[in-house]
């Protein structure tokens, strides 16, 4: 296990945490700029790249920061283009990150979590545990990998166009982390990314919905996956304190907060005999009318001891039928990358289950009571 890092990696800091940075030390605010553009643009990896920052302060940026990324465990491509990575983290644990091409699209799929609390049951990643958090420079430096990979930065080449929080983890329970990458994605001296192309997924922590309208206009899309609180909670189990009600009211609150008009992507994966008959179809129609949508259907990946199937292309069809007919745009999403284990709910990485399942919540799941009940997720 590696030692605690006693420098700060400036890859984690924000453009408004980086101002701080300079400011703390003395310098001006612009050489946050300066220095964003460098990490972000140019990918430097050094200080002494920073050709246009003098001699003195690159020095003195070394003995008080860094720039550091993990190590890459894999790199594997599938038969499809899709291409899948596993990187080493602080501590010793891995995660995996996806990039999907399509057409002009390279879309990358990140992790915000080494393992995940929520224990979805039909997540393989769920499975495996949490252990921890992880830090702003970590989910930057997936994208910097990504980039990377295609060869020496280029800030007029576009190699990612859109990216996706939708690997291991629940992003909100990384609140501050995630918010953070999130403005360096989208601010226009680092990705540049728009707020449109990037896409945060959550299974539905309420109050940090809430809370992200404050702070962010990212895309939202919500892992739903049941028309129904009894069989959500068996499949989505945060749905025990934040029922499907609560979260579509919490949904159409994030929407007005927008300044521009925007809807919901809702990702709903199809199991064979548990989701994806048309009765309950039916019954997702009169949910979704709630609230100004697109709905992603995913077939289910399947994973050793799941007790779960794919469903037929034909009842896939039927469902999406369903939808279609009640005027609710409906698309289904293709597999991808299942050959090198990088479909979605396949991402499992190296990871140790450090803590009991009754204890996996962090604090802002345990804010509210539960409503009307008393057991816990």
């Amino acid at each position: 296990m590696s030692e605690t890092p006693s420098k700060l990696n400036l890859l984690g800091l924000s453009p408004a945490k980086l101002e701080a940075f300079f400011e703390a030390q003395g310098e001006k605010r612009f050489r946050a700029t300066q220095v964003l553009k460098w990490l972000h643009q140019q990918g430097a990896s050094s200080f002494d790249e920073m050709t246009n920052i003098s001699k003195t302060l690159r020095a003195k940026l070394a003995e008080v920061a860094e720039i550091r990324e993990p190590e890459i465990l894999l790199d594997k491509t599938s038969k499809d283009g899709t291409r899948k990575w596993v990187i080493r983290m602080d501590g010793g644990s891995a995660i995996e990150m996806v990039l999907i091409p399509e057409g002009d699209r390279r879309t990358l799929c990140v992790s915000s979590q080494v393992g995940c609390s929520l224990d979805c049951s039909f997540c393989s990643t769920g499975k495996q545990g949490y252990n921890r958090n992880l830090s702003t420079a970590e989910i930057i430096a997936q994208l910097r990998v990504a980039i990377r990979a295609f060869g020496p930065f280029d800030p007029n080449e576009r190699r990612v166009s859109n990216v996706v929080f939708m690997g291991m983890g629940e992003p909100l329970m990384n609140f501050d982390n995630v918010v953070d990458a999130i403005q360096l994605m989208m601010d226009d001296n680092a990705y540049g990314l728009s707020k449109r192309r990037v896409t945060l997924s959550t299974s539905g922590v309420v109050p940090a919905i809430d809370r992200l309208r404050e702070v962010s206009d990212v895309s939202l899309a919500i892992s739903l996956h049941a028309p129904n609180d009894a069989l959500r909670d068996t499949l989505v189990p945060i749905n025990k304190r934040y029922p499907i009600e609560e979260l579509i009211a919490a949904c159409n609150r994030y929407l007005d907060g927008l300044s521009d008009k925007r809807v919901i992507t809702i990702e709903y994966t199809l199991i064979e005999g548990v989701n994806d008959q048309p009765e309950h179809a039916r019954e997702l129609v009169k949910v979704l009318r709630q609230v100004p949508c697109k709905l992603n259907l995913i077939p289910f990946n399947p994973f050793p001891n799941s007790g779960y199937s794919r469903p037929s292309e034909a009842a896939t069809q039927r469902f999406k039928d369903v939808m279609l007919k009640a005027g609710i745009i409906t698309t289904v999403r293709r597999t991808r990358g299942d050959d090198v284990d990088a479909a979605c709910g396949q991402l499992v990485g190296q990871v140790e289950d450090r803590t009991r399942r009754s204890q996996k919540y962090i604090p802002v799941v345990q804010e509210e009571p539960a409503h009307g009940k008393t057991d816990r997720v």
